[in-house]
């Protein structure tokens, strides 16, 4: 059984609460990611993507230095463990319409795992695939 630990990627780079979203932006563009934790301490309590700085904030026109991550950020924050089954992952990735989950243990966030994660392993036939295939569809 491999396991998300096994996978997931560890040097994870978070925002905080009362970061400006600019902050996150640079992030974001540094890492090359288009998704970032938002942390209290090592505690996940959102998460803020490129889509939500662009539609809610730049799209109105609003000032990236004045709105904070906690504004735009998803609270509805779905994780994994470290020591999930990483075919668990993929069915999570797939029902919940995600694409990257934080990964939590002991309420702290210790890495991240993400559909390009699944990918490079083994697992059963297309499953990464299959589950991204979920992921997109609009209708799932």
């Amino acid at each position: 059984m491999t396991t998300v630990k096994e996978i997931m990627t560890t040097d994870v780079k978070v925002c905080q609460p009362h970061d400006a979203i600019v902050e996150a932006a640079k992030i974001m563009r540094d890492v090359n990611v288009g998704i970032v934790p938002v942390c209290e301490g090592k505690k996940v309590i959102g998460m803020i993507t490129d889509r939500d700085i662009v539609i809610q904030a730049i799209a109105d026109g609003k000032d990236g230095n004045s709105v904070h991550c906690h504004d735009v950020m998803t609270t509805d924050v779905t994780t994994c463990t470290p020591d999930m089954d990483i075919h668990e992952c993929a069915n999570i990735m797939s029902e919940q319409q995600i694409r990257r989950l934080p990964v939590v243990e002991n309420g702290e966030l210790v890495g991240i795992c993400a559909i390009g994660d699944l990918a490079r392993v083994n697992i059963h036939i297309d499953e990464a695939g299959q589950a991204l295939s979920n992921i997109s569809d609009p209708l799932h």
